[in-house]
């Protein structure tokens, strides 16, 4: 936001150096980011004085030129080679003496200096308009009026503008400072606090009066909570033209650029005083102002000649025959103000900051005007800006106010109180400020202290200040105006030894972060924010289990996440596309879901691979493509760096997995690993396969046992015996593993799948697995007859419910 140190001058008497003023606006939280100088003329006219011509003869040696001799004041006269045909004796005209930096139309700079032209020395320039940059005409110097003195400057002569502009880096809470009249009245408070009591000038609206009572213009506002005060009047007789130089400087200055009279008048009213303004042609509206919303999929163009399609909620200002306005965010094209207008229907409004900020987002606007109605603008100052326009117009363009002023205001926007407490004060400061000095900073923000006490105040909060609703909110006030710099730090140092446990999350995820960093894997975070689309690719993820943005920034960013699969795979197509094939990534963060019970956050770590285990190097040419068991390594080496050394093969059922596994502890799945669906990679357009590993991190935690637990080492051994099988498509590692277990319990301790196999050499509609069994008995040592018996039994039962014949 830009802020004219001269225009904030007008409210608050000031006398001190620009950099002192940005210090104290920085130290009450107004932060000036840079300050910038503004001329209305580049250069200001520095070196340029009012001369008068004394002689004018023809140059000896040149048809076209003259030599002069001109008086530039304090009794300095010299002499000057001119080319205008205009130039004669007597003029008071304006000069450009040696060493003057002039610039031409495209800002380039050239100086002036002593020379010879044509044999005949010349100590200067007279200067056209065009030449000093005040104008377009360059048909000959500019005359000046006589009664001016030699010498004088012509700076002051033409009111050339020289100010300071403050670009302050305003925060999305202070709307109350969106204004020069907002920083003012925060300066006065900071001033104040430093024992300086300057006046605080208001703009006055005295002299506002209805001329005559002959264009009413009736007002019907539908929807009092999107518009809860609605002003307006007509003035009619007005002359549009270009605004005054002064308005146009004070314009410019902030880096807006002048269009004519009555849109300059809204926009300096806005800035001024921080209340958004609009004029309707007042010729082209049919019948009354009707403030409503209109049906979904209406047509509307907007000022910038652009055909928008309207939204059943966009609050629309209207006639009886159709919008005129986009309320609070940007006029209408059939209905804004042109050279030919007359009269104009002036508003000044309030309207809800949550529609105008769902509107602007929705048609990818962003004006002044919804900047400031989105964050929330004062209602108190509604009709007294529309006056100050009202006078402001008049003076500039004429014309006579022709209506009272409609106020629709059905229910006020009140004050709202709060408590503060003295010892709360003190306690988040770290410092005790004393009672008197509370007051008085609370009393110089315009917050009234209804009651006083020994433990604290009653405070009534100014409407305007949208950002100040609780007792916190106010300490944080008291704080910026006293003075962060103020406070006193002790030169003792206190602190206390947390009682961490081992198990913390956080220590936990730099273990495992450390350990995977160390394996070649590079840690990614994603946004949780996501697109709704996303459950249509897995029959787990359910629509009514989508927690949804209220205002989303776009549809693709209006869900928050139920898997961590589509992020991580969105990192992984994007680094694919730009050529970096071999990846490994791994990510801590969150899934949401609305349930009927609540809204639920659980925590996941996810693991992905793709590619080439290596990069390709002399010694390899890289066509080593990972596989699921590589990738089942990385995952079980996480899982015994927790101490979950003990693990159990169980089937997958997350229908994400063309092949998977799952590894619990008992019944409780640790993680989900396996192949990513060839359909799932093509919605993201990858073409090679894609490893995932999805953790249960909630449980992680909850079994990771913060004791160090020693266990005696079996004495028994444990026996493995693997399976080669031939089975139909159709049996899953789930229906093998199901009838293992049942075959088995006792001696029966893992069960995992390390092969599968589908191709050539095999029979149609055929497959291959390769199943690995562990054996063993707690009491004693298992005879190879008991082996033997335990891997019939399996074998013979495979072949009795699917078919299997041992490869």
């Amino acid at each position: 936001m830009r802020i004219s140190y001269n225009w904030l001058k007008q409210f608050i008497k000031l006398d001190l150096p620009s950099e002192e003023t940005a210090a104290l606006l920085t130290d009450l939280g107004l932060e000036v980011e840079v300050v910038e100088k503004y001329e209305s003329v580049k250069g200001g006219l520095q070196g340029v004085v009012v001369g008068e011509v004394k002689t004018c003869i023809q140059h000896p040696d040149a048809d076209r030129l003259k030599v002069t001799t001109v008086d530039i004041g304090f009794g300095e006269i010299v002499q000057i080679v001119c080319g205008a045909p205009n130039v004669a004796v007597g003029q008071k005209v304006p000069v450009a003496t040696i060493g003057t930096t002039l610039y031409d139309k495209e800002g380039n700079e050239f100086q002036i200096k002593k020379s010879k032209i044509r044999g005949q020395e010349s100590h200067g320039m007279i200067c056209a308009e065009d030449e000093l940059g005040i104008g377009e005409s360059h048909d000959g110097i500019l005359v000046l009026d006589s009664s001016l003195q030699p010498g004088m400057l012509f700076s002051k002569v033409m009111n050339i503008e020289n100010d300071e502009v403050f670009e302050i880096g305003l925060t999305p809470n202070r709307a109350d400072a969106m204004s020069h009249w907002g920083v003012a009245r925060d300066m006065k408070a900071g001033l104040v606090q430093r024992n300086l009591n300057p006046e605080l000038i208001t703009p006055s609206v005295t002299t506002f009066r209805v001329d005559k009572r002959t264009l009413k213009i009736d007002v019907e506002v539908k929807d009092i909570k999107l518009a809860p005060r609605y002003c307006g009047l007509t003035i009619s007789g007005i002359e549009v033209k270009p605004s005054p130089n002064w308005l146009q400087n004070r314009l410019k200055a902030i880096g807006l650029t002048p269009k004519n009279n009555i849109v300059d008048a809204t926009n300096y009213v806005l800035h001024e005083l921080g209340q958004p303004l609009h004029a309707f042609d007042a010729s082209k509206i049919n019948g009354k102002i009707l403030v409503k919303t209109v049906a979904g999929g209406t047509k509307f163009k907007t000022l910038d000649d652009v055909e928008r399609i309207l939204h059943e909620e966009d609050l629309m200002i209207c006639d009886e025959k159709g919008p005129l306005c986009i309320a609070g965010v940007f006029g209408g094209k059939e209905s804004g103000v042109t050279e030919k207008t007359s009269q104009i229907f002036l508003e000044s409004a309030y309207f809800n900051p949550v529609s105008i900020r769902k509107t602007a987002k929705r048609h990818g606007l962003s004006t002044d005007a919804s900047f400031r109605f989105e964050r929330g603008i004062d209602p108190t100052i509604t009709e007294y800006a529309l006056k100050r326009a009202a006078i402001l117009i008049k003076e500039i363009a004429g014309g006579e106010i022709t209506s009272d002023i409609i106020d629709i205001y059905q229910k006020k926007i009140e004050d709202h109180t709060v408590v503060l407490n003295f010892n709360k004060v003190n306690k988040i400061i770290g410092q005790e400020i004393p009672k008197e000095t509370i007051k008085k900073i609370l009393v110089s923000l315009d917050i009234k202290v209804n009651s006083v006490s020994d433990a604290g105040l009653g405070l009534t909060i100014p409407a305007y200040r949208v950002d100040v609703q609780r007792e916190i909110d106010v300490i944080e006030d008291i704080l910026r105006v006293y003075g962060y710099n103020n406070i006193q730090f002790s030169k003792k140092l206190n602190a206390t030894v947390s009682n961490s446990t081992r198990t913390e999350d956080y220590k936990v995820q730099n273990i495992i972060a450390a350990q995977l960093n160390s394996l070649g894997f590079h840690e990614m975070m994603a946004n949780s924010l996501t697109t709704p689309d996303y459950i249509n690719l897995s029959q787990n993820l359910k629509e009514e289990f989508n927690v949804l943005m209220l205002n989303p920034l776009s549809t693709d960013l209006s869900a928050m996440r139920q898997s961590l699969l589509f992020s991580g795979l969105e990192a992984v197509s994007y680094n694919i596309n730009r050529r970096n094939t071999d990846l490994k990534l791994f990510e801590f963060g969150k899934t949401y879901h609305k349930m009927p019970s609540g809204y639920e956050e659980n925590k996941r770590f996810s693991m992905f691979i793709s590619g080439n285990r290596q990069p390709e190097t002399w010694t390899s040419n890289g066509q080593n493509p990972s596989d699921f068991f590589l990738f089942k390594g990385y995952i079980q080496s996480v899982l015994n760096r927790l101490s979950f050394n003990k693990t159990q093969t169980l089937p997958v059922i997350n229908d994400v997995f063309n092949e998977g596994i799952a590894l619990a502890i008992g019944n409780d799945i640790l993680v989900e690993l396996g192949t990513v669906k060839k359909s799932i990679l093509k919605h993201f357009d990858i073409k090679q396969d894609v490893f995932y590993a999805d953790f249960n991190w909630n449980l992680i935690l909850k079994l990771i046992s913060n004791k160090i637990k020693f266990q005696e080492i079996p004495k028994y051994p444990e026996v493995k015996r693997d399976l080669s099988l031939l089975l139909d498509e159709q049996v899953t590692f789930e229906k093998l593993y199901t009838v293992a277990r049942s075959t088995e319990k006792n001696l029966l301790k893992e069960i995992s799948l390390f092969d599968v196999y589908k191709g050539k050499n095999l029979p149609e509609g055929k497959k291959s697995y390769a199943l690995s069994f562990s054996i063993q008995d707690a009491t004693k040592t298992l005879t190879e007859e008991q082996i033997d018996k335990v891997m019939t039994k399996l074998q013979h039962n495979f072949e009795k419910e699917f078919g299997a014949i041992l490869r």
